[in-house]
């Protein structure tokens, strides 16, 4: 056959112009017989030129198998010239042949624009004939001739009659383009060997290609038979696990898994699970049925019904309504907070009237240690119910809210189920601590998926990703807590209400230390009362001399301090009590740690006294200004933020535009420069309510009025002189009441402000709501002056 074939290829004289026919996915080698389908219409068209000439076509694979109009670009250069032996035409206008390569073919040029499919001019490749085959190439013959059978040994599908043309060749070419025919190689390394002319290198190139099947036949035969002995060990174990489970019914026993399964079931009847969660649960116990008690999703079939079935889908703890208990409880527990006091007591006073409400959703806003957490706690004494406590802070997984699904591994239910099961009750007092520091990244916003925890229009139906289904937290009460409000999403921060907790007031923190601390501490520490003896002055020593917060943490801490050290005197045998008093407080706490707040103790020219808030309360400030030879420039220092630098313009802005009014000489700011420094310069400060106070001390110092001492203010400024309301005003009285202020300034739209701050607070001190600044400075400095002291111009030298 191959003599006839050479005979053949002799007797066809090859044109040197010839139609194209692009293949997308294979490469056809000379004499390979190829079915091929053609349906574009150029190769439909080319495919008709050929049979109506002498047969002949040139066919070229594609670069990109996707391309699907190709052009001279898109074909590589070498490609098979062959001939069409049978055509028929399909009905979907497709046509198929049969056809057999001739010999390679080099592409000189192609021609796309005079006929209608693509033509090319070529140069038939005529390869040497070896007639004596070298020692090296007749090895290499016969290790290709090995490999190949080897392949076919390990399961490559390669037709008997290939395998006995292959014994008879002895043309390395021939017998290359024989075996790459027949490897199923991808279209580059099939075009890598056509492009190949020399023999012997073909030869090389077809040994290394079969070197790489072969070691990929070898892991395949290796993996099929993991597998297969795999199966046939399931299936035996199967086999014999039917048997068992025979044998057991006949003998009247029934297995571990079994005995599992009722128990289950009998839990699932008992809890009284909705109708969708039951329904739920009987599809997983018919699964587990059927499924061998030692697989993996065995274990998470039974870890999964152990949850459903402990949750209390029905459980819940009957509310104490007796509002006269629950006032006691909550005052016991905690003085003062009697804005959260009452809403509590409102929402006792609901339930009792109406019976079944949703629960309430409360955010507690306020500086560490006021007892945001103790609270709630109080709070779930007072209903009798139970409490649970999630920590947020630094929870950024998503997953951690809503759980992971099933599909994972070591996959659980979602902080809140795991709070519910935890509780024991679909009722509990759930406070979520931390709210304004939960993160955000990759793995998903928890702040997002809270919003659906604490809706009261959707919590009926939360689905917790292990779970599934639907789990009502509508009888829920959420309390949640947070230092600041402005970090928390605004989406996140609607659906609560927000309820703010400010610091304690001296007298407040007295009677807490007298009520709840001093008794704590002396027992943790084994003291008695006739041990140690706090004063109220030594007491009050501890407050404003080492300790500097809105809480009650480092006041705690102070009294524990103390303790200890008389637990030492006790244990080295020391005799007598001890009487904490101001006079000894510092040979048991050592020298004072915080430097009190005093006002100035005089009248000054260009100082004046600030009130600012803090996230552990309110302090006050003193805002400092001086003037000297220069352009009219403002200055300012003591690391002031952004909104606090546009005041201080706007003051100045105030005083220029009015200072015919105020007294101040027309040719002061020319040439005089104006510096505002803010002392504490390492801490940052910003904020607009320091907008008076800056005004008052840059109008003393152009006026040379001082300002008067026992004075405080704040509010902010606008350019008309319009005094604008503020924040944190409860945590400025104080921080004036602990500075013994007389009197404080304040905006006249904060006079609302004024019912929270206590009586006692109210009583001692004079606090004077204004709406402008020229009644602020009326108060400030005094009736105004016929003639500015500051007017007078500086001596020259």
């Amino acid at each position: 056959m191959p003599d006839e074939e050479k005979s053949e290829e002799s007797q066809l004289k090859i044109p040197d112009v010839l139609p194209v026919l692009a293949l997308r996915d294979i490469v056809v080698f000379p004499f390979m017989i190829v079915p091929l389908f053609v349906s574009r219409d150029r190769s439909i068209k080319a495919v008709d030129q050929s049979l109506s000439e002498n047969r002949l076509i040139l066919l070229v694979s594609q670069k990109e198998m996707e391309q699907e109009e190709p052009v001279a670009k898109d074909l590589y250069q070498m490609g098979t010239v062959a001939i069409i032996m049978r055509m028929l035409k399909l009905p979907d206008g497709r046509i198929r042949i049969l056809a057999q390569g001739l010999s390679r073919a080099k592409v000189e040029s192609f021609d796309e624009e005079s006929k209608p499919y693509l033509q090319a001019k070529i140069s038939v490749v005529s390869e040497p004939l070896l007639e004596n085959l070298p020692v090296e190439m007749t090895a290499l013959v016969r290790n290709v001739r090995a490999s190949l059978e080897k392949a076919v040994s390990l399961g490559k599908n390669i037709s008997p009659e290939v395998m006995v043309l292959m014994a008879n060749l002895e043309d390395p070419g021939r017998l290359a383009d024989l075996v790459a025919s027949n490897l199923d190689l991808k279209s580059p390394d099939a075009q890598g060997v056509l492009d190949l002319v020399d023999p012997a290198a073909r030869l090389k190139k077809i040994h290394e290609l079969l070197a790489r099947e072969l070691e990929l036949l070898t892991v395949q035969q290796e993996i099929n038979t993991q597998a297969r002995g795999e199966i046939d060990k399931s299936q035996r174990e199967f086999y014999l696990r039917q048997q068992l489970k025979a044998i057991q019914q006949e003998l009247g026993e029934s297995s571990e898994l079994s005995e599992e399964i009722q128990q289950l079931r009998d839990k699932v009847a008992k809890s009284k699970m909705p109708k969708e969660v039951t329904e739920e649960c009987e599809r997983q116990l018919k699964k587990l049925e059927r499924m061998h008690p030692d697989s993996a999703e065995t274990a998470t079939i039974r870890n999964y019904l152990d949850w459903m079935v402990a949750l209390p889908w029905a459980v819940s703890t009957k509310d104490n309504l007796d509002l006269r208990r629950a006032k006691q409880i909550l005052d016991e527990d905690h003085t003062g907070l009697d804005k959260i006091k009452e809403r509590i007591l409102e929402y006792l006073a609901v339930r009792k009237i109406k019976g079944e409400t949703k629960g309430p959703i409360l955010c507690f806003v306020g500086p560490p240690g006021v007892g945001k957490t103790s609270l709630g706690k109080s709070i779930a004494r007072a209903l009798e119910r139970k409490f649970v406590r999630l920590s947020l802070g630094g929870v950024h997984d998503e997953a951690e809210i809503r759980g992971h699904r099933r599909t994972y591994v070591g996959a659980m239910p979602g902080r809140i189920m795991q709070g519910i099961h935890q509780a024991g009750s679909n009722n509990p007092v759930f406070m979520m601590d931390e709210v304004d520091k939960i993160g955000a990244d990759y793995r998903g916003d928890p702040s997002s998926a809270l919003l659906e925890v604490l809706d009261p229009e959707q919590n009926s139906t939360f689905r917790d990703n292990y779970l599934g289904v639907s789990f009502d937290l509508s009888k829920v009460m959420f309390i949640t807590t947070a230092n600041l409000l402005d970090p928390i999403q605004p989406a996140f921060r609607d659906r609560m209400e927000v309820i703010e907790l400010s610091g304690y007031t001296e007298e407040e923190k007295l009677a807490i230390a007298r009520k709840h601390l001093i008794p704590k501490q002396l027992s943790e520490h084994g003291l008695k009362d006739r041990h140690v003896q706090f004063t109220d002055a030594g007491i009050r020593a501890i407050i404003a001399q080492y300790t500097r917060e809105a809480g009650l943490r480092n006041l705690e801490r102070e009294i524990g301090s103390v303790c200890r050290k008389v637990a030492r005197k006790i244990a080295e045998g020391k005799r007598g009590g001890l009487r904490l008093t101001p006079d000894n407080i510092h040979e048991y706490l050592g020298a004072p740690k915080v430097l009190p707040e005093e006002m100035s103790k005089k009248d000054q020219v260009g100082v004046a006294t600030g009130l600012a808030w803090t996230p552990t309360g309110g302090e006050i400030m003193f805002i400092e200004s001086t003037a000297m030879r220069g352009k009219g420039g403002l200055m300012l220092t003591g690391k002031l933020g952004d909104v606090m630098k546009e005041s201080a313009q706007a003051a100045l802005s105030y005083a220029r535009s009015h200072a015919k009014d105020l007294g101040i000489d027309e040719g002061f700011f020319q040439d005089r420069d104006i510096h505002i420094h803010v002392p504490e310069g390492a801490i940052p400060k910003d904020g607009p309510s320091a907008g008076i106070t800056m005004a008052t001390a840059m109008v003393s110092l152009f006026t040379g009025r001082p300002v008067k001492k026992g004075v405080a203010m704040t509010g902010e400024i606008t350019l008309s002189g319009n005094v604008l309301p503020i924040g944190g005003l409860k945590e400025k009285v104080l921080a004036a009441r602990r500075a013994k202020i007389k009197q404080v300034i304040i905006p006249h739209l904060n006079r609302k402000d004024l019912d929270e701050i206590p009586k006692s607070v109210r009583a001692s001190m004079k606090i004077t709501p204004v709406e402008e600044v020229k009644q602020v400075l009326d108060i400030a400095l005094g009736p105004n002056s016929s003639r500015p002291a500051s007017a007078k111009k500086p001596r020259r030298s």
